[in-house]
């Protein structure tokens, strides 16, 4: 579209029975809705980060402001470095990383307890795109994690995160008040507001 000079638009009242629009986070879904629907996508909401040097305790601050349980976890020069969850900071392996390095809790960094890169197992759009939340949630159930994330490939072969699977997300669309750290029970209780 190109303007050719510029004119104020017309205005008029707004009418008296009017409503407003929300953003459809937290729609409603079935085992059997498009898994898209209960997939953070990142082009449309901003990813939540640290760096790799940043204390556990601002990765965990991090966390609870922008209202997740994962930050992606940048290296110093940008890139992708790996993931943390709220389990990696609050969790088992602080504590034993401490107990077994003799190294005091608050000089914890996010490379202490972050899943490298390396190790991160992701799924496709390609796949994410033709499957249902069901089968979301038996692959977030058989991987054993709450979180997954999705990479599509652009056209010179390079992956992009684009987007994140929690189980705490489908939860929230199904109505399950979830426990934090709870997994075998998150599990069960999702299952059953599925029916699945």
């Amino acid at each position: 579209m190109q303007c050719n000079g510029y004119r104020a638009l017309a205005s008029r009242k707004i009418k008296r029975d009017a409503g407003y629009h929300q953003p459809n986070i937290h729609r409603p879904v079935t085992a059997n809705s498009p898994a898209l629907d209960v997939m953070t996508d990142l082009q449309q909401v901003p990813v939540a980060t640290t760096g790799v040097d940043a204390s556990i305790a601002k990765a965990t601050q991090t966390m609870i402001s922008r209202g997740v349980r994962l930050l992606l976890v940048l290296g110093s020069d940008g890139r992708l470095a790996g993931l943390i969850t709220a389990r990696d900071t609050m969790g088992e392996k602080p504590i034993n990383y401490v107990r077994e390095r003799g190294a005091k809790h608050s000089e914890l960094t996010v490379r202490d307890c972050m899943t490298a890169i390396e190790d991160i197992e992701v799924l496709t759009m390609k796949d994410v795109g033709k499957t249902c939340v069901g089968n979301i949630v038996t692959t977030l159930e058989s991987l054993g994690r709450q979180h997954a994330l999705v990479v599509d490939e652009l056209d010179d072969g390079q992956e992009m995160v684009r987007g994140i699977f929690s189980i705490t997300q489908v939860g929230r669309q199904l109505g399950v008040g979830l426990q934090a750290f709870e997994v075998a029970q998150t599990f069960s209780e999702i299952r059953a507001a599925l029916a699945i």
